[in-house]
């Protein structure tokens, strides 16, 4: 296998577009009228939805020379830098109804950060997953932080294995 000089890669997700039009109706609903608290209800919650909407176009996973940049934009108020020094492995994963889409904890363990998809990339620190980032991209993705790593493997199977058990390693 070769050394990849660089990763970057962007995917892109529908649910910006969901956003948008609940933005919009909450929008219309308040021009419709009503009590001045709830048009200013609607108008906040619609800025909200517009705001996320620009958050949650695309995820970005990019190599920054010590780290992996991960993060969502166009807006950039969602990101996350993972030193390769602090990676002990990675594996290709699936992530499953449950997880979902978003930034939250995982219910297998560490942050879920998913866009679209369910092809993933578990990344494993202190003998545990930390953390799964979600990408159309999962095999050069692993590939690229293994060889960044020094690992062809890792401790994957370990990893598995306590995944599979729950043991935190």
């Amino acid at each position: 296998m070769t050394l990849l000089m660089v990763y970057d890669h962007q995917q892109r997700g529908p649910w910006h577009f969901v956003l948008l039009a609940i933005g919009c109706g909450l929008f219309l609903a308040a021009g419709l009228g009503g009590d001045i608290v709830v048009r200013g209800i609607l108008v906040a919650s619609g800025s909200w939805m517009c705001l996320f909407a620009m958050c949650f176009q695309r995820l970005t996973v990019r190599d920054e020379g010590l780290h992996l940049a991960i993060g969502f934009g166009p807006l950039p108020l969602f990101q996350r830098r993972v030193a390769y020094a602090e990676i002990e492995s990675v594996q290709r994963g699936r992530t499953s109804w449950l997880e979902g889409w978003g930034i939250h904890l995982s219910p297998g363990g560490g942050w879920t950060w998913n866009l679209w998809g369910f092809d993933c990339v578990d990344f494993y620190m202190d003998g545990r997953r930390k953390l799964r980032v979600g990408t159309d991209d999962a095999e050069r993705l692993t590939q690229y932080v293994q060889a960044r790593i020094g690992s062809p493997n890792g401790n994957a199977e370990r990893h598995a294995l306590a995944d599979a058990t729950g043991e935190t390693g």
